[in-house]
């Protein structure tokens, strides 16, 4: 299902030395022939649905090591930080597995998902989102791909007070941020035969920010001219993405990151939800794949939350270490457990079934 775009993430370059160094991020093996992957389980529903992978993977003989990776954030000088030992962990290892983390609202903290983009330079968010069989939505046939600009924009950090009850916050656009995530769509559309690479912007209005972002991918388009290079307004795309996903299904949408956040979102909700979507964010040394669903604290501890999404990008993150095999293995198993009918679906999917009793049938479909 997500296979041929997770391999493109194998196998598209980071930067244009990538063909050099391509070893380094295929994660660390042992001595013993495994990988040592940090896990960071998340928080809520994260430890339920983290202990879900580990049975599947120790089920299917995954020659991968977790190692914890604890995140808890650190307030130093206003700022959130990451302990050091985490920080340590990923850059040793160079891949992780992480599940949904909560950020207070409103209470002046740093998103940490925020912040672990920014420590490990994860420049680029990849969604995809196809129609799971057996699986009905409103929609059919879906097959989108979305890369979002995951370090800058509106989510850039810079907000203050100018007197009580007037906030300013700065949307922050680079040119070099923008070229190196409009570059990563062009090589990945290229690596899964997509040929054309859509900018989603609003710079009939942003006119210098989003104007920027525009102009260079205009710059870089000359550098793939197998590649047809089209712009769309954001507000026309969500009106169309919504109408007709099938418009959608042969090129490569990326767009700046407070866009890309939204529209990854509806795109997920045309095939079931969150809980359906894998994710995998892109750096020039380090590849954060992750669950982009909430913590749901309410459920948590329930034995109620649906690990797919996690199962999916931990997919993702094994065809990356070049382990197909494995990746097929649990991807096919997870499809089928879901087509099989509500009985083995969790609640959100409209089924009945426990977490553990999902994960349980997981594994008998191995």
């Amino acid at each position: 299902m997500f296979r041929q775009y997770s391999r493109a993430i194998r196998s598209t370059p980071f930067t244009r030395s990538y063909a050099t160094n391509v070893a380094q991020f295929l994660g660390q093996k042992n001595s013993n022939g495994k990988y040592t992957v940090s896990f960071i389980e998340g928080d809520g529903i994260g430890v339920e649905i983290s202990d879900a992978v580990k049975q599947i993977y120790s089920a299917a003989d995954v020659p991968i090591e977790w190692e914890s990776c604890d995140v808890t954030p650190l307030f130093i000088n206003g700022k959130t930080t990451l302990p050091q030992q985490a920080v340590d962990s990923i850059n040793k290892n160079l891949v992780a597995l992480k599940g949904p983390l909560a950020t207070p609202v409103g209470k002046g903290h740093q998103s940490l998902n925020l912040t672990l983009r920014r420590t490990f330079n994860l420049f680029a968010n990849v969604r995809p989102c196809k129609s799971i069989q057996g699986y009905k939505t409103p929609y059919e046939n879906v097959d989108t791909v979305l890369i979002r600009e995951n370090t800058e924009g509106e989510y850039s950090g810079i907000e203050h007070t100018i007197v009580p009850g007037v906030v300013q916050s700065i949307k922050l656009i680079t040119k070099v941020a923008s070229e190196r995530c409009i570059r990563y769509a062009f090589e990945y559309a290229r690596s899964v035969g997509r040929k054309e690479v859509l900018v989603v912007h609003k710079a009939s209005i942003m006119k210098l920010s989003d104007g920027l972002f525009v102009k260079t991918a205009e710059e870089l388009a000359s550098e793939y001219p197998e590649i047809k290079l089209s712009f769309e307004l954001l507000d026309n795309t969500s009106l169309k993405l919504c109408t007709d996903p099938s418009d959608y299904k042969s090129l490569v949408m990326v767009m700046p990151n407070l866009y890309g956040d939204i529209m990854s979102d509806l795109s997920s909700g045309l095939i079931g939800g969150l809980g359906l979507t894998p994710s995998g964010n892109m750096g020039d040394k380090v590849s954060i794949f992750e669950a982009v669903h909430g913590s749901a604290p309410d459920i948590a501890g329930k034995n109620l939350a649906n690990p797919t999404a996690l199962l999916l990008s931990s997919c993702m993150m094994l065809r990356h270490m070049s382990l197909n095999s494995y990746a097929d293995k649990i991807e096919n198993s997870v499809l089928k457990t879901i087509a099989s009918g509500p009985e083995h679906r969790t609640k959100d999917l409209k089924g009945t079934s426990s977490t553990s009793n999902f994960t349980e049938q997981v594994i008998k479909n191995l």
